[in-house]
């Protein structure tokens, strides 16, 4: 009952609405021009230095999926949840020149998005269109993934039924304020409320990995009771080390959310939203740093099987927020739930955005009104980002994973189709504009038929329950299981590479490339820079 969890209710009461009313505040914060003009309102102007720029892509990165998903994946699965962590740690030297190099030539050219990138470099509408709408499609589970972290902390504190109208409603509720401030702030508002969300996950994380070992034996303790929790399991898979079925899965799902993760729209709304490249180079070397406090973060999953912890209304993403209501004081856990709340919002925030930007650029601006105002654009973007959210909504209510962390494997799938156009494309235009087409096509069937070849082993749905799937499903006599989204992008590869074979000996025109290699390299502090109505100040 909520009765019982008053304290909390009121910190967490306090803190959360405490942070919206600064998303609001956020509007005047740093302000250099119009927030009716996307370079203002999207991109924050364009003017993040390094500290700003860290908290952002650490609040935009490090979400819900980090305090809610990957420790509840670890207390029902074991090793397979940690995943998580290598990943974070090999993404940023495979991405830093590639996210440098994307800046630049953003800056360069005025772009907004990744789609703007492929519609420049590749001089295809068809193809940018392609993109803009996966990075949409691929941002509403990430965003239900956020969504689903602030019904756990609500359902925790005995706000949230399990059925009927209550099950959804903290959704609606978040879905109503992130509206609010991202349409009346825009970027600003995550950026600036992120300084509050990493401080609060920092504090909440230094103090349970010193209580938690204390109160429950000691690490070794720890590891002791969930490896006897997973040796009692009938489940395959389970367990604290890796197996001969699931190892292969793990390195796949490992490197493919890696090549993901800056493929999202937000992350490079995060990166273009940076100074300079100086900015970027600063934040690649040292935002590993935040791969430490996910480790920790993820042991909280064995911790909650030590501690006897049991999921809220059988929900295995409550187990975090159940955790510290069951072990710490009533006030401090409602410090803890308001760091998930908060730890929501933000990037929330900033994927709606990014996902508006992509539809009034590559979609609106592209296709139905050409000739639209900067101050037309921003007001696209900002009905948009409302959409958005409406759309992450259905995911939430219309797909039932076992884990939350499946609703941002399965964007991962959706999202890896752009790798040869977007991340390949910085740096080759050797693929023809026509196979990266059709890789794409093949890629993204290919995906989508593999994940509803997935089944749901909790809800018992026999479709689009994960992301990993069993190469018996594929006609292999194996039970070994891959991530989807490896498989989807090496199809897209295969046909890209060779539609591009085909069509070059064939002779078919390929257009043109509309950036240059110094594009790639160019700095804020070089002379030229190409001016568009784009990048005009607003009036």
């Amino acid at each position: 009952m909520w009765r019982d969890h008053l304290t909390q209710i009121i910190v967490f009461g306090v803190l959360f609405l405490g942070v919206s009313a600064l998303g609001f505040a956020a509007s005047r914060w740093r302000r250099t021009g119009s927030l009716n003009h996307l370079d203002e309102w999207g991109l924050g102007g364009r003017g993040f230095g390094g500290w700003i720029t860290w908290f952002l892509l650490g609040g935009d990165i490090y979400t819900a999926y980090t305090f809610v998903a990957v420790p509840a994946l670890l207390f029902a699965a074991g090793a397979t949840g940690f995943y998580a962590v290598p990943y974070t740690v090999i993404v940023y030297p495979l991405v830093m020149f590639a996210l440098v190099r994307l800046w630049s030539v953003s800056y360069k050219h005025g772009f907004v998005t990744p789609a703007d990138f492929v519609r420049k470099r590749y001089e295809s509408r068809t193809l940018a269109l392609l993109v803009a709408i996966t990075g949409i499609v691929a941002t509403m589970p990430y965003i239900a993934l956020q969504l689903v972290g602030i019904e756990a902390a609500l359902k925790t504190m005995g706000l949230v039924g399990d059925s009927g109208f209550t099950r959804h409603l903290p959704i609606l509720i978040a879905f109503a304020i992130l509206a609010a401030y991202t349409y009346s702030s825009g970027l600003r508002a995550p950026a600036l409320i992120a300084f509050v969300k990493d401080s609060l996950i920092y504090l909440v994380i230094i103090v349970a990995v010193i209580y938690l070992p204390f109160k429950l034996g000691g690490w070794g303790g720890i590891f002791d009771a969930a490896a006897a929790k997973f040796e009692a399991s009938a489940a395959p898979g389970d367990g604290i080390l890796l197996n001969a079925n699931n190892q292969l899965n793990y390195v796949t799902l490992a490197l493919g959310s890696a090549l993901a993760l800056f493929l999202y729209p937000h992350t490079a709304t995060g990166i273009l939203a940076s100074r300079d490249r100086g900015v970027v180079k600063r934040n690649m070397a040292a935002l590993p740093a935040y791969s430490l406090a996910l480790g920790l973060i993820a042991l909280l999953g064995y911790a909650a099987i030590a501690a006897g912890t049991k999921p809220v209304l059988g929900d295995n993403n409550t187990i975090v927020p159940a955790l510290f209501d069951g072990l710490f004081p009533a006030w401090f856990a409602g410090v803890a739930f308001a760091a998930i709340g908060i730890g929501a919002l933000v990037p929330a925030a900033i994927m709606s955005i990014a996902a508006a930007n992509l539809f009034t650029r590559n979609i609106w601006v592209e296709f139905l009104d050409k000739g639209a105002s900067p101050a037309r654009e921003a007001r696209v973007s900002k009905i948009t980002s409302l959409l958005v959210k409406f759309g992450a909504l259905l995911f939430v209510v219309g797909i039932s994973p076992q884990f939350a962390i499946d609703l941002q494997l399965i964007g991962g799938v959706i999202i890896l189709q752009t790798l040869p156009s977007v991340g390949i494309g910085l740096y080759t235009r050797w693929f023809h504009k026509g196979a990266l087409i059709a890789g794409w096509a093949a890629g993204m069937g290919a995906g989508l038929w593999m994940l509803y070849l997935v089944p749901n082993a909790a809800t018992k749905h026999e479709h689009f329950g994960g992301s990993a799937i069993a190469l018996s499903k594929l006609g292999f006599d194996s039970p070994r299981t891959l991530y989807v989204g490896f498989l989807a992008v090496a199809v897209n590869l295969a046909v890209a590479t060779a539609g591009t074979l085909i069509l070059r000996a064939a002779k078919v025109s390929d257009g043109g490339d509309g950036t240059a290699p110094a594009d790639y390299t160019a700095d804020r502090s070089a002379p030229e820079r190409e001016v568009s109505r784009y990048t005009e100040a607003a009036v």
